[in-house]
């Protein structure tokens, strides 16, 4: 059986993604189609004594949004940690876990099922490789370039790629680090550079993701020049009027979307989760 043909797992709370559960993900999508089991509510609260920091149902829209995600489950956590739950109409050829839950039980169990076992190292999650590249533009998209620091990366921000991806192909500019602390003052931004744009990137609704070269509330000058979007769009907390004044000026569409989360799910702000 070829990899395009595995139905792979992964399984686990997944109550606060950052850039090392994406390239766990990552990884793991390299063996065949990507099904992640993800822990209810219940499950993570019985194993840490308190609630997840976030619900169920924001866990799965954002792995849903997950280039490397073929498709989420919600599961109850089996009591027996080397156990797979039964999922109907799900066949898994491959079991993978991290280098930490590796466990001699889990490879038995996957033997007596006729599965593959594998483990991803710590080794193996090293650096922040290319995800995807923007290929040539279809003649009938738009396109749509947004800017922004995503320094606590969330469903928020993953609502607003969405939107805004459904006006045309989406370029993401993210601020880098010098401007983001020019504006945001010291302790901004709380990741590098390259770690927010492989977030950014890591979302399905993203063409692609780059990082700024310019300065100030414009930093994304040098990047728009060269994209030379028809649309630029920004949530209200990113409307400024020097970006506004930009666009009218070199005849780009000027969309200012509502912050509005996901139906069901919780506002979020970067602010509010950094605690800073």
């Amino acid at each position: 059986m070829s990899n395009a043909d595995k139905c792979v797992i992964v399984c686990g709370g997944f109550d606060n993604i950052r850039s090392q559960d994406i390239r766990f993900l990552q990884e793991a999508a390299c063996f065949g189609h990507l099904c992640v089991l993800l822990w209810d509510d219940e499950s993570l609260q019985s194993a840490a004594g308190k609630k997840p920091k976030f619900p169920q149902d924001e866990r799965m829209y954002f792995l849903q949004a997950i280039r490397f995600v073929s498709k989420v489950y919600l599961s109850a956590q089996p009591s027996d940690s080397d156990m797979l739950p039964l999922i109907k109409g799900l066949n898994p050829s491959m079991w993978i876990v991290g280098q930490s839950d590796d466990t001699a039980a889990k490879h038995e169990f996957c033997k007596m099922h006729g599965m593959e076992y594998r483990i991803i190292t710590k080794a193996n999650l090293t650096g922040l490789p290319d995800i995807a590249k923007a290929q040539p533009q279809e003649n009938s998209r738009k396109k749509v370039l947004v800017t922004g620091c995503y320094d606590w990366f969330h469903s928020g921000h993953v609502r607003f790629f969405e939107e805004v991806s459904e006006l045309g192909d989406l370029y993401v500019v993210v601020g880098h680090d010098e401007n983001v602390r020019a504006l945001k003052g010291q302790g901004h931004p709380m990741l590098p550079q390259e770690e927010r744009r492989y977030m950014a990137q890591s979302i399905r609704y993203v063409k692609q993701a780059l990082i700024s070269t310019g300065s100030g509330w414009l930093d994304a000058e040098p990047e728009i020049v060269r994209i030379k979007p028809d649309i630029y769009a920004v949530n209200e907390d990113g409307d400024k009027p020097e970006k506004k004044k930009y666009c009218r000026e070199h005849g780009i569409e000027y969309v200012v979307l509502k912050r509005l989360p996901k139906a069901g799910l919780p506002r979020r702000e970067s602010t509010i989760l950094r605690g800073f």
